[in-house]
């Protein structure tokens, strides 16, 4: 299976999460992989800037129609919903769902709609159920479902509620989750 995106959504905890992820990841790394974390909306870029300290592969405050390169990691900016398009991220200030802009649901949901198969989708802690459908809509589209095993989160809730929602294919401590995806990374490189 030739999967091309990675998408990853988390709320509270998620910035110490998502440091230990971006580490494990190697370079070359061949997906792209797009970050929901809940913020506050007037939050500034400074969190690309922050975690490209924690990963040699290029780290980006998306913007609209960036396009998507593999490798890349690309952060929804503060109070923007991050939307994945054909080869290219979109932006949009639609209405919050489930209490926040960015959503992961939105993210997930049309990362799963535009990669189908091609797409991993990963829930990490959090604090509220944002993700849990989007996981599910990956699922559906026959990518692949990863979920943080609940014990290993800071707020378990947003994990609980993903492995509610839909049967994941894998639930991973956290210190695991970037060994899983280099390893299948190996299977899409070869």
């Amino acid at each position: 299976m030739r999967f091309e995106l990675v998408v990853i959504g988390t709320s509270l905890g998620g910035l110490a999460a998502i440091k230990v992820l971006l580490e494990g990841l190697s370079d070359p790394f061949p997906m792209s992989i797009a970050i929901v974390q809940h913020r506050h909306k007037e939050s500034s870029h400074a969190m690309s800037h922050f975690m490209q300290q924690h990963t040699s592969l290029p780290v980006h405050e998306a913007e609209d129609k960036d396009e998507l390169l593999p490798g890349h990691i690309y952060f929804a900016p503060a109070d923007y919903h991050l939307l994945v398009e054909p080869n290219q991220l979109a932006l949009s200030v639609d209405e919050p769902v489930c209490f926040a802009r960015p959503s992961i649901d939105v993210l997930f949901e049309s990362a799963a709609d535009t990669y189908r198969e091609r797409t991993i989708g990963i829930i990490l802690t959090g604090a509220n159920h944002d993700g849990a459908n989007g996981l599910a809509r990956i699922k559906a589209c026959g990518g692949l479902a990863i979920v943080q095993e609940p014990a290993t989160a800071e707020m378990e809730v947003m994990p609980k509620a993903a492995l509610a929602a839909t049967a994941v294919d894998a639930i991973l401590p956290l210190s695991d989750i970037a060994p899983y995806l280099v390893n299948l990374s190996s299977l899409v490189r070869s």
